[in-house]
């Protein structure tokens, strides 16, 4: 699949975190439980790739985050702020190809839905980003002087099955019915901005992305 003459393909492991009480009302395109939304999302790219018909960049094993605040509902507005931090390890080709893909500027099922409704990027950062998983229900991001989000996925009454949300309106991960989790930790200070939504709503799953034809959003790297 191309869009604005590129193809590419992001899958790994994604997890995230917000405000909202269990069970964020947003997956299906309702108001936050708080009246707005502070969240983080995360991702592991395990195999990607970034073709702009003359170069193609692997993009394997890196790691991305973006910080997202709504001042009321994520899709029917006020428009809402985001932050991108990139793994630092990634070269400048590595860096470009995920801006341009985290930003929507080459379309995303996620991207492409998402990207209209930001009215202001607040940064894109390169920064040191440790992504781990612990077991199945498990995962941790942090970002030295910004952020640390831990959760655990929530046990319902088969302990050997994992508790989802089917068929959500929104998802991050499309294609991924989303597994439901709590933070055990969620901190964030950048941007002027600060917050502490430690036991509240997570989302984990894995994802796949690729193109349609979208504009969003491309900024420079700072």
């Amino acid at each position: 699949m191309k869009g604005n003459g590129t193809n590419w393909r992001l899958e790994g492991d994604y997890f995230d975190g917000c405000n909202c009480k269990s069970i964020c009302p947003c997956v299906f395109m309702l108001d936050p439980t708080e009246g707005d939304c502070k969240a983080v999302g995360a991702w592991h790219i395990e195999k990607g790739h970034f073709s702009d018909g003359n170069n193609t960049v692997n993009l394997d094993n890196l790691n991305t985050a973006a910080v997202i605040y709504a001042p009321g509902n994520m899709f029917t507005g006020p428009k809402m702020k985001m932050a991108l931090y990139l793994d630092e390890r990634a070269s400048n080709d590595q860096k470009d190809a995920l801006t341009k893909i985290f930003t929507g500027q080459v379309g995303g099922s996620f991207f492409g839905t998402l990207i209209p409704h930001i009215g202001e990027v607040m940064g894109i950062r390169s920064v040191p980003i440790e992504f781990i998983i612990e077991g199945k229900k498990r995962r941790k991001i942090k970002i030295p002087s910004a952020l640390e989000l831990e959760i655990e996925g929530m046990t319902g009454s088969d302990t050997n099955k994992e508790s989802k949300v089917v068929n959500p309106a929104f998802a991050v991960a499309p294609d991924y019915d989303p597994i439901i989790a709590r933070s055990t930790k969620h901190t964030y200070n950048d941007h002027g901005i600060e917050w502490d939504n430690t036991g509240r709503n997570s989302f984990y799953s894995r994802f796949t992305y690729e193109p349609f034809v979208v504009v969003g959003l491309l900024l420079p790297l700072k």
